[in-house]
């Protein structure tokens, strides 16, 4: 039998893919890319049509040889690195790495990582496809231009150690307007009026909606405490009388199954996990788990894709499979999902799905870890959800008319649970808590609540909205979405706090530098115009060459222009009036990688650095130090004792001065949209308040 060499580009899916193919077939890993441009200068001959240097990645050079070593042995050598764009370009640069020859027949592909699909790659090789390696090059050397060119800028003008980059400054600059506008919001007055109104000692509730001119209800917006006051007291002196019940029913379609992005989105909202941490586990789920009792396979399928498309396979798997285990009136009887209406979607992958239904979560998690289950069981939930039938929700809705005013009540209970039993968004209670009216009776009224309210600033940046609007303008793509979010963190231009992005100084001198001087860099349409292009170079309708000699000739002006006239920004260190040690300087506040620190003004005569205390008015339980706030190195904000590393006290919530009732320790408070609440330190006790806003 003649011997293969099948090339991935990680150990553990060589590891999984190996168990699959026979003795006759080696699996190696090149562990990412082999060849790139040079770290240490531009790397691309401007005035030789854009053409890049690449050279073999410092450390690669004893991958490269066992790789060249094992090709020489090969009859055959497969690459089957990953279906996307950049996995195409490894593919490639192995390909000139180990000699191999153009137009030769060598690249496999396979959307999940089992025996069947890596068998059927096996007997399908094709060539490898140089409109997509044409296309990760054009954005490769996109990116490179714009970071060496104008990072040394602000090097010279600003501060060294500083970054730009072609969507990483755009998200930025997205964060940053973000704040601008919730800055600039100027609240607006508003009332509401809420009714405790009973039939027959049964309560409900209902709220104002308008007025009713004799023919017809027209909504009616309450502005200030006298339109208010006149209406209760016109109501105090009339009846409340049931104008309309209407009954019906409504439909709720489950979702489609994961795209990249949308599984982002979910799992940092159901299952707080960050974009960076969703991709590494479902990197392993994809690249294999080794399952007790099965061996090593792989669990999802490809995890970069922007399609909802399903196998004939999965969907005819999955019929069965709720037949048999929920009952015929929950099966769809096999669901195809239309591709988007966006033009940018390219459909090339199937959505985000298990490789088998069969294999359901709570069957395998011994083989899981804690995080891997999680989020494995948020994919084949919502993919089994997507083919099974709608939720139907009784509802309804009542108009009750006093003194001309218009009152509304209203409510919904699941009828049929449909997809809802395996994938639940249900919130609130499951019941209709109207009693049985009557068109033309009275009902009574017991209570009244007039509310004053202000409308609120738009909400900062979570990591899910932020790729919802990512996605929605078109800048990058779902698979540079975690590693743009790492680096805007790590460079110290935006925080995160309370889960929501925050731009920092640095971060708001540099934005407002670069939207001065490269308007077209920091345009969120000339960003998603430039990913229009690339995918057009991938569907062979433009020359890489000709998209960057486009982009260069203005963007060349534009540097020109920032050399010459933009002015050197000296970033006052702030003083404080914490004492140096060493030589007895009031230290001042500098910006590093990981946030704000307190450094001595002397250097470099004087070296001393410590960290910037934010103390939270609250005595550590352990040791009666003081509480502050820290950061970790990924920017999260947490709570430490001052008196680390002797006391390891440490808290992810915010320590009040107050100590549990039931427990006695201390208690700290968490924040969301809702409000406030109030958790006790003490994991074994189950205290907690709520604290509305």
């Amino acid at each position: 039998m003649a011997k293969s060499l099948v090339i991935v580009e990680s150990p553990a899916k060589a590891k999984t893919i190996g168990k699959f193919l026979g003795r006759n077939y080696k699996v190696k890993a090149s562990v990412g890319h082999v060849r790139d441009l040079p770290k240490s200068k531009l790397g691309i001959d401007i005035d030789k049509d854009f053409e890049p240097n690449y050279i073999t990645i410092r450390g690669k050079g004893p991958v490269l040889k066992e790789l060249r070593k094992e090709a020489k042995k090969a009859d055959n050598i497969f690459l089957a690195t990953d279906l996307d764009r950049e996995g195409e370009a490894i593919s490639w640069h192995l390909s000139h790495a180990l000699g191999l020859k153009d137009g030769d027949k060598n690249r496999i592909e396979f959307n999940e990582i089992t025996k069947k699909a890596i068998k059927n790659a096996i007997k399908n090789p094709r060539e490898i496809n140089k409109n997509l390696v044409d296309s990760q090059q054009a954005r490769r050397i996109l990116d490179r231009l714009v970071g060496y060119k104008i990072s040394p800028l602000l090097w010279k003008k600003v501060r060294r150690g500083l970054s730009a980059g072609r969507v990483q400054s755009v998200v930025t600059k997205l964060i940053y307007d973000k704040e601008k506008e919730i800055e600039d919001f100027v609240p607006e007055e508003y009332w509401s009026i809420d009714l405790l109104l009973s039939k027959e000692d049964n309560d409900f509730e209902a709220s104002f909606y308008g007025i009713n001119n004799g023919k017809k209800d027209k909504k009616l917006k309450l502005n200030n405490k006298e339109q208010v006051d006149e209406i209760i007291s016109n109501i105090e002196e009339d009846d409340f009388i049931v104008k309309e019940v209407k009954k019906g029913s409504k439909k709720r379609n489950p979702y489609p199954p994961y795209t990249t992005s949308s599984l982002q989105q979910d799992a940092s909202r159901r299952i707080g996990f960050s974009t960076k941490k969703t991709m590494r586990i479902a990197q392993q789920l994809y690249e294999g788990i080794d399952v007790k009792g099965e061996g090593t396979v792989g669990l999802i399928t490809y995890i970069r894709t922007d399609s909802i498309r399903i196998s004939n396979d999965a969907i005819n798997e999955t019929k069965k499979f709720i037949v048999n285990e929920y009952g015929e009136e929950y099966s769809q009887g096999g669901r195809q999902f239309k591709k988007g209406k966006k033009k940018d979607i390219q459909d090339a992958h199937e959505a985000i799905r298990p490789t088998s239904v069969l294999k359901t979560p709570d069957s395998i998690k011994a083989s899981l870890s804690k995080d891997q289950y999680k989020l494995y069981n948020l994919i084949w939930r919502r993919f089994v959800a997507s083919q099974m039938k709608n939720a139907v929700y009784t509802t309804l809705s009542v108009r009750i008319h006093s003194a001309g005013y218009v009152f509304k009540s209203s409510g919904s209970k699941v009828k049929f649970d449909g997809f809802l039993k395996v994938y639940d968004i249900r919130t609130g209670s499951n019941k209709i808590d109207i009693p049985e009216l009557k068109e033309g009776e009275k009902v009574i009224i017991k209570n009244k609540n007039p509310e004053q309210h202000f409308t609120q600033p738009p909400a900062r940046y979570t990591e899910a909205s932020l790729v919802k609007t990512l996605e929605e303008l078109g800048i990058g793509r779902p698979s540079t979405y975690a590693p743009t979010i790492s680096t805007i963190l790590s460079r110290g231009y935006v925080i995160l706090e309370n889960k929501s992005f925050k731009p920092t100084e640095l971060g708001s001198i540099v934005t407002e530098l670069l939207s001065q001087y490269f308007k077209d860099i920091l345009n969120e349409e000339f960003t998603a115009g430039m990913e229009e292009k690339l995918d057009l170079i991938e569907e062979k309708e433009l020359k890489w060459k000709e998209v960057i000699k486009g982009f260069y000739k203005d963007f060349e002006k534009d540097l020109k222009i920032a050399e010459e006239d933009m002015k050197e920004i000296e970033i006052k260190d702030e003083e404080t009036d914490v004492e140096c040690e060493k030589c007895g300087r009031n230290m001042v506040i500098k910006h590093g990688r990981y946030g704000k620190f307190l450094a001595c003004p002397g250097y470099p005569d004087c070296k001393n650095t410590k960290p910037l205390v934010h103390e939270v008015g609250v005595k550590c339980p352990e040791c009666q130090g003081d509480i502050i706030e820290r950061r970790s190195k990924k920017g999260r904000k947490f709570y430490g004792c001052s008196n680390y590393p002797e006391c390891k006290f440490v808290s992810w919530s915010k320590p009040i001065d107050e100590k549990c009732p039931e427990c006695d320790s201390i208690l700290t408070e968490r924040n969301n949209k809702k409000g406030k609440t109030i958790v006790c330190s003490n994991k074994e006790c189950d205290y907690k308040r709520k604290v509305s806003k």
